[in-house]
């Protein structure tokens, strides 16, 4: 596949992710794949939609904006804005009704139309943050 329909891949896949809170991601994920999550360990495709899922039960609105994105060979490097109202418990924080902001960049490498790795960079220091439970630094 080329770069270009990487790319188109890569979108395609968040927007079914909005649309659907997570749901029908088997045609955009392979088997045999393995994501990287900072602070977890590799994570194989149940467990990459177990996470999905929990992400969208918390934030049930959350959607990704496209900021860039750049492609070679088989990866393509999205740099996204993730934007989302807090109304379902999140690693044990009740719901706050909080919207949330918060940055990510996630690479995902491709294979015959299918992600097979995967390594995703969030700002969830921000996003604890943004939902009252980690303080916020005070400005000099």
């Amino acid at each position: 596949m080329s770069t270009e329909e990487n790319k188109t891949l890569a979108r395609h896949f968040r927007e079914t992710m909005d649309g659907n809170k997570g749901a029908g991601l088997e045609e955009f994920l392979a088997p045999q794949v393995v994501m990287h999550f900072p602070g977890s360990p590799p994570l194989n495709r149940e467990q990459v939609q177990g996470l999905i899922g929990l992400f969208y039960s918390a934030f049930p609105d959350l959607h990704h904006t496209f900021e860039d994105q750049i492609a070679e060979g088989d990866k393509v490097v999205s740099r996204m804005t993730f934007r989302g109202t807090h109304q379902g418990e999140f690693q044990g924080i009740p719901p706050t009704g909080k919207e949330v902001t918060f940055a990510g960049i996630v690479i995902d490498r491709f294979v015959s139309g299918k992600i097979v790795e995967n390594w995703s960079n969030l700002d969830m220091l921000g996003m604890m943050q943004q939902l009252g439970v980690i303080p916020t630094p005070k400005q000099a």
